[in-house]
């Protein structure tokens, strides 16, 4: 999957050095770039869920 956000990003695929350099990054910033995907944390979409009837 991170592979090819990578590829979406340069349009193409990656070499592996670019591929290297963007993992780094993601690596790095990890705690920003996947903090938006715990939507049971963010509380506007917690209320949504809440509300929905199953």
């Amino acid at each position: 999957m991170k592979g090819s956000a990578i590829a979406s990003k340069l349009g193409r695929l990656p070499t592996v050095a670019e591929h290297a350099a963007d993992m780094g990054v993601i690596k790095q910033q990890g705690e920003q770039v996947y903090r938006y995907m715990n939507f049971d944390q963010i509380e506007e979409y917690a209320e949504t869920a809440r509300e929905v009837a199953v």
